[in-house]
């Protein structure tokens, strides 16, 4: 496929934010961009650490969030908005109220047909991270992932009015998705969206994974890799969504579409 227009936008902009551009100057565009953007910056380190715009963006903790040890509860894997969430209809999820989107579209072709269909019926949650959002996501629950995939595409942005005029935005951006399962052995999937400016997803566990680089799809499948709840194992360089898929029955949420949430928040109980 070609890259298109969107993807050579985010690059460019990708170019500035990686790139240092010395200290004085640096501590202004670092110092703006907090303020601009309205970043809490209490659980980090201060702005003028940080040599690069995208490593402000990407930040880590300064110390450690706490969560609840209850291997029942699910924590959010990230500071982000609830777009939409609640029950799939047969294939078909919210991407706003009163657009759908096809869950089948959205996992793509490098994900089985059976694994499609055991999150038919089941429960879908949209994580909107905005830009002044922290952008590293984390495990939700002791998970095992099964399969990587990367699905190269547009990267338009992600925010409410694009997701309220453009059909199919999850379909049509650029993607990773992983299939997983939970300790109960039940099924979901989380789903990396790129999003426009630099548009770069990073997967921890999973290097060969280049986003807005490459433009042939790819699968990687593992046999034992496991992430505890609330490991870090990657992050959005700029905002972006992640659509989390489970399967029929195995959990009962605890929040709703409007709520803002915060990494290490309980959202929903496992069944």
């Amino acid at each position: 496929m070609k890259q298109h227009f969107t993807s050579a936008l985010s690059q460019t902009f990708g170019r500035f934010a990686s790139k240092e551009h010395g200290r004085f100057f640096q501590n202004i565009i670092n110092k703006s961009y907090v303020r601009m953007m309205g970043l809490d910056m209490s659980d980090f380190n201060p702005p003028e650490s940080y040599p690069t715009l995208n490593a402000l963006f990407t930040r880590k903790f300064s110390h450690k969030r706490s969560f609840s040890l209850d291997p029942q509860d699910m924590i959010s894997p990230c500071d982000s908005l609830i777009t939409e969430c609640g029950e799939i209809e047969d294939d078909l999820a919210l991407q706003i109220k009163g657009m759908s989107y096809s869950i089948d579209g959205v996992l793509g072709d490098g994900i089985s047909s059976d694994s499609k269909k055991s999150v038919h019926n089941g429960t879908f949650v949209n994580f909107y991270l905005s830009p002044r959002d922290y952008h590293r996501y984390h495990a939700p629950i002791d998970m095992q992932v099964l399969h990587a995939v990367h699905i190269p595409g547009k990267l338009y942005p992600v925010n409410i009015p694009s997701l309220k005029k453009q059909v199919n935005l999850f379909i049509e951006n650029e993607r990773v998705v992983l299939e997983c399962l939970s300790a109960q052995g039940k099924r979901f999937f989380l789903i990396l969206v790129g999003a426009l400016n630099v548009g770069e997803m990073e997967v921890s566990f999973e290097p060969r994974i280049r986003t807005n680089k490459d433009i042939t799809p790819s699968q990687y499948s593992y046999k034992d890799l496991y992430l505890s709840k609330g490991d870090d194992f990657g992050c959005f360089r700029m905002g972006s969504t992640i659509v989390m898929l489970c399967e029929n029955g195995m959990i009962e949420l605890g929040i709703s579409a409007g709520h803002n949430v915060r990494f290490a928040q309980t959202i929903a109980r496992i069944n």
